[in-house]
């Protein structure tokens, strides 16, 4: 059996998952993180989008994340997250409209417009979209 670290993915909503995992697969602030049992003590800030889980076993899980942090420590990792979702609950046609909308308010940039709240919306809504396209990956294996 492979080496495995306990996972916690946690949100203002409650915990969304806790259990051992071999790898844990983010989108951190200068990209894609992999953690592993026996990876250094590591604080830092994640982006939007999915978190991909490699269980015991081999499985795997896929959840999205709209923002957090991800804490390592030598026995666990956590990851905190302002909203976290099962990849599965993910509504992409919402998604979709949602960047479309995003779209429409940047091109749009009315004497009210909040450039920082609009491209966040675009930003988060994108990160949705791919997250469900790494879900759709995952299950054609």
């Amino acid at each position: 059996m492979a080496m495995s670290v306990h996972c916690d993915i946690v949100s203002a909503e409650g915990e969304i998952f806790s259990g051992l995992v071999e790898m844990v697969i983010a989108h951190g602030f200068l990209g894609d993180l992999g953690i592993a049992p026996g990876h250094a003590p590591l604080l830092t800030d994640l982006r939007p989008g999915p978190i991909r889980l490699v269980k015991q076993g081999g499985e795997e899980e896929v959840y999205y994340i709209s923002g957090g942090f991800l804490e390592v420590q030598p026995s666990m990792v956590k990851v905190l997250a302002d909203t976290a979702l099962r990849a599965g609950d993910l509504d992409e046609a919402a998604a979709q409209e949602a960047v479309q909308a995003a779209e429409k308010a940047l091109n749009a940039k009315g004497s009210e417009f909040n450039y920082g709240a609009a491209s966040a919306q675009l930003a988060e809504a994108a990160a949705q979209l791919r997250t469900i396209q790494q879900l759709r990956r995952q299950a054609k294996r």
